[in-house]
């Protein structure tokens, strides 16, 4: 049985201080869940606030991305150690805005899981689509050709320890969701792969759905046999707004 896990991208939002607040808010709401894991990935400027907010709780410390080296000169860029330093169970990498904003290839993603895994924090490594290779039918190649770059470097021994974040880029921030069907049929194909590449492993690799995910709707998403979980956005950002998924999906 896989444990669901609900991950918050607050992307570039929240000074030190909102941040601060919402997981004083935010803690007590989820005190009481036990079936589920809870991720909160504020900007890099709060980690190690927000990191000791959360200490003691059931809610854990992740970072938006990472660097691949340990140190050097990357001028603004946080490497895995530094992460571990602040706490960070998780960091997220391959997140379609930096694909599409930033120019990262999934060889680039690879790199990033592997240092990760290295350092002892679980990567949360993102595939989708865009609206224009949907359309063109080509969303199984799409996501069978991140996946095989972007998991390059995964050991077949360390692969459960890796969560999988299905985004379909048409679907984030749009307000447009993937229906739980077009969902699960995108995060069967994502099980089945792992499956070739992971083996027996692949049953217990998480496959997150990300895509404004919100209160209303993340029920039905987690009722779909392959779909283990939520990396939430917009709807991540007010306390109630993301306790109210946590508990959807508990």
């Amino acid at each position: 049985m896989r444990t669901p896990i609900l991950a918050a991208n607050w992307k570039m939002h929240k000074t030190v201080g909102e941040a601060v607040a919402f997981a004083k808010a935010f803690v007590p709401l989820v005190a009481g869940v036990a079936n589920a894991e809870i991720v909160v990935a504020p900007p890099f400027t709060a980690l190690a606030a927000v990191g000791a907010a959360l200490a003691g709780s059931n809610v854990k410390l992740a970072a938006q991305n990472a660097h691949f080296e340990k140190q050097g000169a990357f001028t603004g860029e946080v490497s895995p150690p530094m992460l571990a330093d602040l706490g960070c169970a998780y960091a997220i990498v391959g997140h379609s805005e930096r694909r599409a904003l930033f120019g990262e290839p999934s060889e680039l993603v690879a790199k990033k899981a592997a240092a990760l895994l290295a350092h002892g924090i679980r990567p949360i490594v993102c595939v989708g689509e865009t609206l224009d290779e949907r359309e063109a039918g080509r969303t199984f190649a799409v996501l069978e050709s991140q996946l095989d770059g972007s998991l390059a470097s995964v050991d077949g021994g360390r692969a459960a320890e890796v969560v999988i974040a299905y985004e379909p880029v048409w679907a984030i921030g749009t307000g447009r969701t993937a229906t739980p069907e077009i969902a699960q049929e995108a995060h069967a194909m994502i099980r089945s792969w792992l499956g070739k590449r992971f083996g027996g492993a692949a049953a217990q690799m998480r496959i997150q759905y990300g895509g404004s995910v919100k209160p209303d709707n993340t029920a039905q998403l987690m009722a779909q046999t392959d779909i283990d979980g939520a990396l939430v956005g917009g709807a991540s950002l007010e306390a109630e707004s993301f306790a109210k998924i946590v508990a959807a999906s508990a």
